[in-house]
């Protein structure tokens, strides 16, 4: 999904099919050689590919490191494009047109096409030489749309059949039976020779192609974003552990985040891709009462540089890829999104709003992940990452005692061109008692006062979907449970969250999004483990004994936002959250928060 659903017959843009065409009438010898070495019936199998290549994003991690399933930037199909293909002129009726399609005999006939198209030339060869390409009842020849394989070889049929009709009738009278003699005679007499030149010809092309494969010549290019974004809030009362803390955070600040991404291609199918991080400000003072405050931008590095990313991604054969690295392995970067928005410098404004949650586990850290594209709807993505696989003390990439390791899994398909929706399930081991997120009940279980250790196994499962209603209109949410475990205890803690949005693409203008996210940051439902380890009951309700229970009231996040594009690398996006009964207890008061965000991209 997002861009990357396959299509059942591979489709080619007109303006390419008329170039390609072009190449054809103005050389023969390509067109043989481009039949000989396959080039000339293959078809584009590119756009069916596990997309490897990155776009710049900031994720939960705080890292713009892209996404295993992005779209190859030269060889990119749009799922629109299947609808389109029915559109399409009939190349077939090239010599025989008909009402609906009308033969064109100059290029300026045709409304739609500037000479500074890239394919003009070879469309004004096909029209006023050779007079084989026809167009719309509305002079157009609309050159962006898609393209058969089928009409493509009945268009490359028409104007081949033109080509053999104009050399019969330009040379029937200017050959003589003595010239072809004449020839016939010399091709004999050097046939030696001529034999060897095609052989040492043969061998040039054949090793110039060798060459060409095996070279290594890379390149790199650099991108990313930027956000600065101005903040403030009220100053509610938070009960916390038994005591009463005032929210005293309401001074407008400022957050700023900057991310740059290195992308080195080694080939068309191998990418290294390198993420920098730095940024500055956070959206709490020198407590935070609830994670609810937190935003999506957030990385607060105190302008230190650090390494974000650090991962190889490689594309085998035309459905499978994968990704492994030290740094940047992670489900938000492997996982399809179903919601088409997921950005915290282009989407949503808080943490919780990004996306299902339960994809947060774990957080950053190294590994391997794949993408595997099973049908031209379905496909299925997995992850396996460690958060500290450098330190095999502490650690390792199996995570040993003291790391956090998450093994994840999703399946993606589209039941329409217009519904997406992904299942998620997760598998994760964390030593602290957090599963990660940072969002709602992170903490599950209060660790051990001597060794200060809470050792929890996690399975997580869930879901997202979004139905296009139109062009501009999208309705979706998510849903998601956990189940934890604590290691050498009997009982567990469970939680569920929940989203629902509405999100309104290009309103008011082309590039603008207007949205409206209402849902429940995860809550503990019920905890049952042994007195003195339940977080419900101490942190919400101040009890000592922390016994078994669930928590006493449930939160609920309001969100609002537009998003202005000022330019092709600027938006501005103002927005209003409001978070009521924060930390699940309706006895804290309501947050109200304000938050202006400025994204720059290049």
């Amino acid at each position: 999904m997002r861009d990357r659903l396959f299509m059942s017959e591979t489709l080619l843009s007109p303006v390419l099919a008329s170039a390609v065409l072009g190449l054809f009438m103005v050389s023969p010898a390509l067109g043989a050689v481009l039949e000989e070495e396959g080039t000339g019936t293959a078809a584009t199998a590119v756009s069916q590919q596990p997309a490897i290549v990155p776009s710049p994003d900031v994720s939960p991690a705080l890292s713009t490191a892209p996404t295993l399933a992005q779209a190859l930037p030269s060889e990119q199909a749009l799922p629109e494009a299947v609808d389109q293909s029915n559109d399409v002129v009939n190349l077939d009726a090239a010599t025989q047109p008909t009402d609906g399609m009308a033969q064109v005999t100059s290029v300026s006939q045709l409304t739609d096409v500037k000479p500074t198209d890239w394919a003009f030339q070879s469309l004004q060869s096909l029209v006023e030489r050779y007079g084989c390409i026809v167009g719309y009842p509305d002079q157009t020849f609309r050159g962006n749309r898609a393209l058969t394989r089928y009409e493509f070889a009945a268009g490359l049929n028409a104007c081949l059949d033109r080509v053999n009709e104009l050399i019969a009738a330009g040379t029937g009278d200017l050959v003589k039976k003595e010239d072809l003699l004449a020839v016939q005679k010399l091709q004999e007499e050097f046939a030696a020779e001529l034999a060897t030149l095609r052989g040492r010809l043969g061998t040039l092309e054949a090793r110039t192609a060798t060459l060409e494969k095996q070279q290594f010549s890379t390149t790199t290019k650099l991108f990313g974003q930027v956000i600065f974004g101005v903040q403030g809030r009220n100053s509610p009362d938070i009960s916390l552990a038994g005591f009463n803390f005032n929210g005293n955070d309401d001074q407008v600040n400022v957050i700023s985040n900057a991310q740059l991404s290195l992308f080195t291609q080694f080939s068309e199918r191998s990418i290294l891709l390198v993420g920098l991080q730095a940024g500055a400000g956070r959206s709490f003072g020198n407590q935070l009462l609830t994670n609810d405050v937190l935003l999506g931008y957030e990385g607060d590095s105190r302008n230190s540089v650090r390494l974000s990313d650090l991962t190889f991604r490689q594309l085998f054969g035309n459905n499978f890829a994968v990704i492994a690295g030290p740094v940047g392995v992670n489900m938000v970067n492997v996982f399809r999104g179903a919601n088409r928005i997921e950005s915290a410098g282009q989407g949503p404004l808080s943490r919780f709003a990004q996306r299902n949650p339960i994809l947060n586990i774990g957080g950053d850290g190294g590994g391997a992940g794949f993408d595997w594209q099973i049908t031209p709807s379905l496909s299925l993505q997995g992850v396996y990452s460690s958060n500290r696989p450098e330190d095999p003390i502490n650690g390792g990439l199996f995570g040993g005692s003291n790391g956090a390791t998450t093994a994840g899994a999703q399946l993606t398909f589209a039941p329409t061109r217009n519904i997406d929706i992904a299942l998620h399930y997760v598998n994760a081991y964390s030593p602290s008692g957090f599963l990660g997120t940072s969002v709602g009940d992170d903490q599950l279980a209060l660790p051990n006062p001597f060794s200060f250790r809470a050792p929890i196994k996690t399975n997580a499962i869930g879901g997202t979907a979004a139905w296009r209603i139109t062009p501009r209109i999208t309705l979706g949410g998510w849903a998601g449970f956990t189940t934890s475990d604590l290691k050498g205890f009997s009982g567990n803690v469970e939680t569920i969250n929940w989203m629902a949005f509405l999100n309104f693409p290009d309103l008011g203008a082309r590039g603008n999004l207007g949205a409206i996210y209402v849902g429940q940051p995860p809550r503990i439902i019920s905890s049952d483990l042994p007195a003195g380890r339940n977080v419900p009951s101490f942190i919400s309700e101040g009890n000592l004994l922390a016994g078994e229970g669930d928590q006493p009231g449930t939160t609920t996040h309001v969100e609002a936002f537009y998003r202005f594009r000022v330019s092709d690398n600027i938006s501005i996006t103002p927005g209003v959250i409001f978070v009521f009964n924060p930390r699940q207890n309706s006895a804290n008061d309501t947050i109200t928060i304000g938050v202006l965000r400025t994204t720059f991209t290049f």
